[in-house]
């Protein structure tokens, strides 16, 4: 597969605010004017909103690694995924018939390198006796909080492929992804020693005996 070169970012952000948004509106890549509250903007907004949570876990790996320096593998892969999900935010708030050929997007490369970090770190993990829930390490619960999104970011993905145009790469790298933070999660507990959280249905209150 040929290596994918997008052109890289032509910014001049002088003025943090314009008041252009004041009436609820903001513009695509391409100057169209949208609600804020449209399917696009909610749907990148997703994307946004995610990348911030793996920003949050990156940190968390910047402490732990000086502890556990396995945790290095991940905190590398993480900062790639954050500038994947920017670029697929750019693909985003671009209109179909905008869209420069070479402008940032996510690719099939990108999918299939999920799935080769997916296998890779899922291997050494005992198989599952139980659903589990987020805990152990705070790395591990912002990487759940992050799937969460990811899943919520995936659902917006597919209402708005229901009524425009959308690259398929884009909902097959979030469905990836969702997976991929899943793996990390419990892989990060198998590395750093923390004991994973498993679902028990009897602790529920109703369950309990006095």
């Amino acid at each position: 597969m040929s290596e994918q070169t997008f052109n890289e970012p032509r910014l001049a952000l002088n003025r943090v605010y314009t008041r252009r948004g004041d009436a609820g509106e903001t513009s695509l890549v391409g100057g169209q004017r949208v609600r804020k509250d449209s399917s696009r903007i909610d749907c990148y907004g997703a994307v946004d909103e995610l990348n911030a949570f793996i920003g949050l876990a990156c940190v968390s790996c910047d402490e732990l690694r000086a502890t556990h320096p396995g945790l290095e593998k991940l905190r590398a892969i993480l900062l790639r995924v954050q500038h994947e999900l920017f670029n697929l935010g750019s693909i985003l708030a671009t209109l179909p018939e905008d869209v420069h050929p070479k402008q940032p997007r996510v690719t099939e490369a990108e999918v299939r390198q999920l799935e080769r970090e997916i296998d890779d770190m899922n291997a050494p993990l005992a198989p599952l006796r139980s659903f589990v829930l987020p805990g152990g390490l705070r790395l591990n619960a912002e990487l759940h909080a992050g799937r969460t999104i990811c899943r919520r970011a995936e659902r917006l993905l597919v209402s708005l492929a229901a009524a425009e145009p959308v690259p398929p790469e884009a909902v097959q790298y979030l469905n990836r992804l969702s997976d991929a933070l899943f793996v990390w999660s419990r892989w990060v507990n198998h590395t750093a020693g923390a004991p994973e959280v498993l679902w028990e249905p009897n602790q529920a209150a109703s369950a309990r005996k006095e």
